[in-house]
């Protein structure tokens, strides 16, 4: 190999890694861009009346939220948060990142997915998160609490 194919096989292979680099942090970048997204888009609806079924700023319930989040970043999920949960990678409690979604079983069974929230941080050994609350709308809750800490199912990572 002459000199001159040496350096220009050493240029093409740093090229190759400036590129592979750049895809990674710019995917990152979106990824985080998406997830603010959500997030903005969640917070949007606080205040918003609980109602059954309801997709709407005039009354929403849980899945909904999720549901219309998700859609503004072209995410298409399940209407129905026993649907959503089987939807992206799962999570522990522990490993819950901001813009991750969360599940809950607030009826008699145990299990059953009937409840959903979107993670919206982590601060101070607490993680927040936003849902429909059938008697406060639209609101934001600790995980942490006695209520949603006994009505933990699961955590998914859609992105």
């Amino acid at each position: 190999m002459t000199k001159h194919n040496k350096y220009a096989y050493l240029f093409f292979i740093f090229g190759l890694v400036l590129l592979f680099n750049s895809s990674c942090s710019s995917s990152r970048k979106i990824r985080q861009q998406n997830i603010q997204q959500v997030i903005n888009t969640a917070k949007s609806y606080q205040g918003t009346p609980y109602r059954y079924g309801g997709n709407t700023r005039s009354g929403m319930d849980c899945s909904a939220l999720v549901y219309l989040s998700f859609q503004s970043v072209g995410v298409k999920l399940p209407r129905v948060s026993a649907e959503q949960s089987k939807i992206g990678k799962r999570i522990s409690r522990s490993k819950l990142k901001k813009g991750d979604v969360i599940f809950f079983a607030t009826g008699r069974r145990r299990n059953k997915v009937t409840h959903a929230g979107i993670v919206l941080e982590k601060r101070m050994g607490k993680t927040y998160f936003i849902h429909a609350s059938t008697s406060l709308g639209v609101t934001e809750d600790n995980l942490q609490s006695k209520y949603w800490s006994k009505r933990w199912v699961r955590g998914r990572r859609i992105f």
